[in-house]
């Protein structure tokens, strides 16, 4: 199990029932079935060759009702009484059309590979609470997002752009993320075929980053 693998585990809660969408090789759901974190698993891809592989490392499962696979897009042939949904190395974008299409969980762990922040808006604004909101990784970099359904509180525009957790406790991967991401704008700005357009863009992104780092600094 990939360290990354084993921090997305980490935050899944016990529940009678959970759904895996974009289930990929089925690893996390066997995590929660081994460890007693739910009684039944859907796994779910969009993806026919995907969801053969989970169903493989998931077959005695399978076999006795307590892995049911399901071949769709999103939250589509999955029942409305799961107890958690997650999804795990999809774009932001997509994690939110899914949850539109679908249905807000009571429970969620969600890992999205880029727009994170358009995850915890949209999150936000359905009332949801999160209850956990961070960076994790090393040289790759990844958001980890998880909540419930009810209860949710005010996130400022920072929060939302960057993570509750991440300007709380400014976790190493998080300020390793915000240096990675200054060093590649700088690589644009090197570019002179870059159009003013665009390097205005870079320039307002690098601004921003920069009052991330200087608070971050002075909070030390």
């Amino acid at each position: 199990m990939t360290d990354r693998i084993r921090t997305i585990c980490a935050h899944l809660p016990k529940v009678q029932s959970l759904a895996d969408i974009g289930c990929d090789h089925g690893y996390m759901a066997q995590f929660a079935l081994k460890n007693g974190l739910c009684e039944k698993v859907y796994i779910s891809d969009i993806s026919a060759g995907s969801l053969s592989k989970a169903e493989e490392l998931l077959k005695e499962h399978v076999r006795a009702g307590r892995c049911v696979p399901v071949l769709a897009d999103g939250m589509k042939g999955l029942p409305r009484d799961v107890g958690c949904v997650l999804i795990a190395g999809l774009g932001g974008e997509e994690i939110v059309r899914i949850l539109e299409e679908g249905y807000i969980p009571e429970k969620f762990v969600l890992q999205p590979m880029k727009n994170s922040e358009k995850v915890r808006a949209y999150l936000v604004e359905k009332g949801c609470a999160i209850t956990a909101d961070y960076t994790f990784g090393k040289g790759y970099f990844y958001d980890l997002i998880a909540g419930e359904r009810e209860g949710g509180a005010d996130y400022t525009e920072w929060e939302i752009a960057f993570g509750r957790d991440n300007l709380l406790t400014r976790p190493a991967a998080f300020c390793g993320k915000v240096n990675k991401e200054k060093k590649k704008l700088r690589g644009y700005l090197a570019r002179p075929d870059l159009q003013q357009k665009s390097r205005d863009e870079v320039l307002a992104r690098l601004f921003t980053l920069e009052v991330i780092t200087n608070a971050l600094e002075d909070t030390e």
